[in-house]
């Protein structure tokens, strides 16, 4: 099959064959493209592969997979052109469009996948399996983790994959199969993904995030919201959104799905029918029973959501719609959420000494995320600064002034977040704590301290990502974990 042939079949077919006959590009040697080339590879496909970093991790993936055949190239220059006679680009999702070896592709007609897609046609109609994914600004993961413990609650043999940290390729390529999968989708992973249909899918919310990834289009936030959208597409079964987010529900509204596909809404407040909700303590399904004006089902109890807190009950809610969108009974949903450990860094308390509570929520990467975390406590000292990814912070202050004690900002665009406050909370306590290594945390921590009184939360939600200053959220929160434990206990009276 010639490559002309083999890009037409790359064009509309589901499975495995011909990949023998392909010629492949996985562009970046991440954690997706590693696991790209190296199901490419047992596939029988011709690998070559690229990126930009000849760090001592993608040195030691190099290792492995030219062991297994691929053509590895590392380093400066080695991302600038696209090879000859490649009949396909599977990209890292990091990528944007603009960089100059998919702009190549696009203009050599050669098509670009992510892993993502890639895991989608590998799978084949014949074998594949439902699919249910969650996308959003936030509260991904942790929705997705709430969902995979549910599924497996109900006696499914379950995943979850994508996103959330495990390529979906290690799912497709798995000799014993699944009975379902749980996938958390980036914007990044629907950007470059052309033919997914989830059997159900829900959006959590849309917040500008990411900006700066679409700053060549026209209208960024328009292209981010056009991403997220992808994920409706060619649903069969239910089309999850927030009641709360009107953005979710246009979505469904606009979205091309497979006749018959539900709307089904999720809410803090008391359910319609074709909703999940709160009624009392109770978190309730209006939509997957009997459609009477009265009827509704007992999930579970909101004390069965750890860690409690209204954004976090809104994780719960949607991904409760998607377990039962799949057929998971009620009792399954509420072990589900009582039996979950919850993820670090995610609303964690690290310390609590002298009636002041610390609390870790490193994951809030961005301004709504760190506002849904404000929102949990009445009095905080806020920690806050780094990446700001080209948002704002006006509408946040502007929103959770009143239950600001003080802020201590750090990271690189820390004046992004001071600019907010001195323009909407005026009269708020500001320390602006200066430098960009690691050990700027114990200061932090330390000025922090200085404003707390017993019955605050010192809050680690930065609203901002922390590649500034450190390799992930992860070790930021460590960071603020181990300067508020170094704390010195206070000493005796009068010293």
């Amino acid at each position: 099959m010639g490559g002309g042939a083999v890009r037409d079949w790359l064009a509309t077919a589901d499975g495995a064959s011909p990949w023998p006959q392909a010629r492949v590009l996985v562009a970046g040697l991440g954690t997706s493209g590693f696991a790209a080339a190296d199901g490419l590879l047992e596939l029988g496909a011709d690998v070559q592969v690229v990126d930009a970093s000849d760090s001592a991790t993608n040195a030691e993936r190099a290792t492995l997979l030219e062991t297994l055949g691929a053509h590895v190239r590392l380093g400066a220059g080695s991302t600038d052109r696209l090879p000859a006679d490649v009949d396909l680009v599977v990209t890292s999702p990091g990528w944007r469009p603009s960089t100059p070896l998919l702009r190549q592709a696009a203009a050599a007609g050669v098509p670009v996948w992510g892993e993502v897609e890639l895991a989608w046609r590998l799978s084949g109609p014949a074998k594949r399996v439902p699919w249910l994914a969650v996308t959003g600004t936030n509260g991904k993961t942790t929705t997705v983790q709430m969902l995979e413990s549910m599924l497996r609650a109900a006696g499914l043999r379950t995943g979850a994959f994508g996103n959330v940290g495990r390529p979906l390729m290690e799912a497709v390529l798995d000799p014993e199969p699944y009975d379902v999968l749980a996938v958390e989708l980036s914007s990044f992973q629907l950007h470059w993904s052309h033919s997914l249909q989830m059997h159900s899918a829900a959006v959590l919310n849309l917040q500008p995030d990411h900006l700066e990834w679409y700053a060549d289009a026209d209208d960024p936030m328009a292209a981010y919201r056009r991403d997220k959208a992808l994920v409706y597409e060619r649903v069969t079964h239910s089309c999850v959104y927030n009641v709360a987010d009107r953005a979710t529900e246009q979505m469904v509204e606009e979205a091309d799905v497979t006749e018959g596909a539900r709307a089904i809404g999720f809410t803090l407040g008391t359910p319609a029918p074709s909703m999940i909700g709160v009624v009392d303590d109770l978190i309730v399904d209006r939509a997957f029973v009997a459609q009477r004006r009265d009827s509704a089902l007992e999930l579970a109890k909101l004390s069965d959501v750890t860690p409690f807190a209204p954004h976090n009950v809104a994780n719960a809610l949607a991904a409760a719609a998607l377990a039962r969108s799949f057929g998971v009974p009620a009792a399954a949903v509420a072990e589900g959420l009582r039996t979950l450990t919850p993820g670090e860094h995610r609303i964690q308390t690290v310390l609590e000494r002298d009636g002041v509570r610390w609390v870790d929520d490193s994951k809030a990467t961005n301004p709504h995320a760190a506002g849904a975390s404000l929102s949990a406590f009445e009095s905080v000292v806020w920690v806050a600064g780094g990446q700001a990814k080209g948002t704002t912070f006006d509408d946040l202050v502007t929103r959770h002034a009143g239950r600001l004690r003080g802020a201590v900002l750090l990271g690189v665009d820390r004046a992004v977040v001071a600019g907010a406050l001195r323009r909407h909370a005026p009269d708020v306590p500001v320390i602006e704590v200066p430098g960009t290594h690691t050990g700027v945390m114990e200061d932090v921590v330390r000025a922090a301290a200085g404003l707390a009184r017993p019955g605050d939360v010192v809050l680690l939600a930065p609203g901002c990502a922390s590649l500034d200053m450190w390799p992930g959220y992860g070790a930021r929160g460590d960071a603020f974990a181990a300067a508020a434990r170094s704390l010195a206990p206070p000493g005796p009276a009068g010293e």
